[in-house]
């Protein structure tokens, strides 16, 4: 059976020349290259292709990544990076995404990666993985998700209180025990954690009225740390990871 790939990227040039290697390979139908993520969810609207190469641009923000993969749910999506931290991949892994590739690693290895995960496989390189060894993860519930997200948008508590239903007292004991939970001294801190694993740098933009049940939530915060002399094993995580290229 033919696989039916869809590739995402706001970088024409760097788009042509990846779709003319997949073109080239036996069992690879590419649709139409899109250029905005509005483009995807159209052509996704169409007949849901096998697998979706996605550009980590900064219109991909965690919002969109999780909206898209619900749109998707029987879609494989792999990031397509240049560079990635460690919280935003946490984050794509525990949404489903089943592969990172890198732009700079030889269109053999890209193509690879595209059949290994249509297969059934992961792609997640070695030092990635060995970076989730070295990293804390904060699991939050989904309220506390909400409230780091909007925090990090900038919101204020009385904002953050209209946006989820609550009143501003019930915010500031949300923010009183993710203080604690998190390790952090204040909500600057705690917003800069919800920063880095929301998105490469550009916040989903809230919406007033917005129903508390549609607000994105982060599942977990992970937070840097020097390694462990004696790391816990992968299963901690809640998707098996098996590292399948290694350089």
């Amino acid at each position: 059976m033919m696989t039916r790939i869809l590739l995402y990227s706001d970088e024409p040039i760097l788009a042509k020349g990846l779709e003319s290697v997949l073109r080239q390979v036996e069992g690879f139908e590419l649709l139409p290259t899109c250029c905005s993520v509005a483009g995807v969810m159209e052509q996704v609207a169409l007949g849901a292709p096998d697998l979706v190469l996605l550009d980590l641009t900064p219109e991909v923000t965690f919002a969109v990544l999780s909206e898209m993969k619900h749109a998707m749910m029987t879609t494989k999506i792999v990031l397509w990076v240049n560079n990635i931290s460690t919280e935003l991949a946490f984050q794509a892994m525990g949404l489903g995404v089943r592969g990172i590739l890198r732009k700079t690693l030889p269109t053999d290895l890209q193509v690879k990666c595209l059949q290994k995960v249509q297969a059934g496989e992961l792609w997640f390189e070695k030092a990635l993985t060995d970076s989730f060894l070295c990293a804390r993860r904060v699991s939050l519930t989904q309220r506390e998700g909400q409230l780091v997200s909007l925090l990090s948008q900038g919101l204020k508590n009385k904002e953050i209180a209209t946006t989820l239903m609550i009143s501003e007292g019930t915010v500031k004991v949300y923010l009183s025990r993710l203080f604690q939970k998190v390790g952090v001294k204040d909500r600057f801190e705690l917003a800069l954690f919800g920063l880095k694993n929301l998105t490469t740098g550009q916040l989903p933009v809230n919406e007033k009225g917005q129903r508390a049940g549609t607000v994105p939530g982060l599942r977990s915060l992970v937070l840097e740390r020097p390694a462990d002399p004696r790391p816990e094993p992968p299963s901690r995580f809640p998707i098996p990871m098996r590292p399948i290229a290694r350089y």
